[in-house]
């Protein structure tokens, strides 16, 4: 099933590719960090798993690739910096992830 989002004003998005080791633990990481995400104006625009990368600049192979946005990138710095998100990420995405690649951010 997917998801349809819908935008009325600017937000701050970044792309970001993953090397995911444990599709299950990473899938929890994503359940326990919505409701948190979501009270930041923040969602996913974009998730894609990834079979074949036939170029990459990453010292990490990437078998996921998302778009994450926000209201801003203030909302985005908080989100991050928030202890519970720190939690989130230190049960669960820190076992299931051996690389992050930020291809970018910008303004949309």
């Amino acid at each position: 099933m997917s998801e349809v989002a819908t935008f009325s004003t600017m937000t701050y998005e970044m792309m970001v590719g993953l090397t995911v080791t444990d599709d299950a633990l990473y899938t929890q990481y994503r359940a326990a960090m919505a409701p948190l995400l979501a009270a930041h104006g923040g969602g996913f625009r974009y998730d894609f798993t990834i079979a074949n990368v036939l170029k990459s600049a990453s010292e990490h192979p990437i078998n996921r690739v998302f778009a994450i946005y926000f209201g801003s990138k203030a909302q985005m710095d908080t989100f991050f910096a928030h202890p519970d998100y720190q939690a989130i990420k230190a049960r669960f995405f820190q076992r299931s992830v051996a690389g992050t690649t930020i291809f970018g951010g910008y303004e949309r």
